[in-house]
């Protein structure tokens, strides 16, 4: 059963959370991290992205890069610009995009739970991208992006957050990319003592969004662990910085895939090679459709944009798998045609395919079409059912499968893990 945790958060004091909140540092190139610091020195991101403080051509994952961070984020905690709540707390974390509203519950989740599988992963983490977190864990002695972790709804966590909303909010602003956000402080007592028994009764929870940032989190754990042989398992260090959100709330996005060559093929040619593997149709535009023509409409299908035109392929009736991960619309599509067609044997490293997220829309596909690329397929969204059936049963989805909107800020909440005041 799953076990969370309040903790004493460390947070932008009133009138600051708007000008430091920040993308996930993993969203950005080194160049655009240090275009966005530069244009708003206050952005948390100077901090999840330490290099931005140094000359470009500077070791990026040098320990001074790193000690920087240390520096940075608790100059601000000293300086009064970050405050150190004075008990434990959850939080409410409500982000609204387009009018559609997810809320969430802002507290620790268990390294052991993450060990023992109560809290369940999707995909594979890179080694690279981890030892990168683990540093920047380590040396700022806190934990500085939320993981995002979801959970099937409860009714009792629903009410709970529902009467808390009621309550004036401590932060409340719209960011540059038009999502407002809100954040509520859970500070009584009967209160977060019950949201941890219900959430004692979930039986498990998944990570999202933020593997390698879960994964780092683990590693330090570790680390400490072994510094430190006579942990209770109550050490912070033992609990990592996580946002719940109930399953129905949440949004998937498609993550669709771009292709720089036809692998010898004429435009042609592979369209044959694509009907002999799938139902294809042309789609042609609805006047007042809105672009919504460009996409499949649903599970078992995704559009193909080739040649200037867009055609629609339909997975056959024979093609289905009951299987959790070679059922799912990346997989048919990587085993039916990217793979044996275009020769892209792994797509985690091929340099031939590129992925991109549905946020970008239907012209994004047909402007690398128009630059670097040759096809393009956008997919049917990854429901979050077909996530939970996957880590359920201990598998991994392919790469580049789920792309979630709205992206959880940076900067609003950080988790110390070792006393530094």
């Amino acid at each position: 059963m799953a076990k969370i945790r309040p903790f004493a958060g460390i947070r932008p004091k009133k009138g600051k959370a708007a000008e430091i909140a920040a993308l996930p540092y993993d969203v950005y190139s080194r160049e655009e991290a240090a275009r966005v610091v530069a244009e708003n020195p206050a952005s948390f991101l100077k901090i999840d992205r330490p290099e931005t403080q140094f000359a470009p051509g500077e070791d990026m994952y040098g320990r001074r890069v790193y000690q920087k961070a240390h520096d940075l984020l608790w100059s601000l905690v000293a300086d009064g610009t970050f405050l150190v709540e004075k008990k434990k707390c959850y939080y409410i974390y409500e982000l609204t995009m387009c009018g559609r509203v997810q809320t969430g519950i802002v507290a620790c989740a268990s390294v052991e739970d993450y060990l023992n599988g109560v809290i369940r992963k999707h995909e594979n983490t890179r080694a690279e991208k981890e030892e990168d977190r683990i540093r920047h864990v380590d040396a700022c002695g806190a934990q500085t992006g939320p993981i995002f972790l979801a959970y099937r709804a409860r009714r009792a966590i629903d009410e709970i957050v529902e009467n808390e909303k009621k309550r004036k909010p401590v932060y409340d602003f719209v960011s540059d990319d038009g999502i407002r956000h809100r954040v509520f402080v859970i500070d009584s007592e009967p209160v977060i003592a019950a949201l941890t028994n219900v959430f004692a009764e979930i039986e498990a929870v998944y990570i999202a969004d933020g593997h390698h940032r879960a994964a780092s989190a683990v590693k330090v754990a570790e680390m400490r662990r072994r510094q430190n042989p006579g942990f209770t398992g109550e050490e912070a260090f033992n609990y990592f910085l996580s946002v719940l959100f109930p399953d129905d709330e949440l949004m998937i996005l498609d993550y669709n895939r771009v292709v720089r060559d036809l692998n010898g093929y004429t435009e042609e040619a592979f369209l044959k090679e694509a009907g002999r593997r799938f139902a294809v149709t042309e789609l042609f535009p609805d006047a007042g459709g809105q672009g919504a023509w460009m996409r499949p409409g649903e599970r078992g299908s995704f559009s193909m944009y080739l040649g200037g035109r867009w055609y629609l392929l339909k997975i056959r009736p024979e093609d289905r798998s009951p299987d959790p991960v070679s059922g799912l619309d990346v997989s048919v599509l990587q085993e039916k045609l990217l793979g044996p067609v275009l020769s892209i044997g792994d797509p985690r490293t091929d340099s031939r395919i590129d992925f991109v997220g549905g946020i970008r829309g239907m012209e994004e596909l047909i402007r690398r079409c128009n630059t670097d690329c040759a096809v393009a397929f956008a997919m049917y969204p990854t429901s979050i059912g077909e996530l939970f059936a996957v880590a359920d049963a201990g598998r991994l989805m392919p790469p580049k499968s789920t792309w979630f909107e709205p992206k959880l800020r940076s900067g609003l909440f950080v988790h110390a893990i070792s006393c530094e005041m």
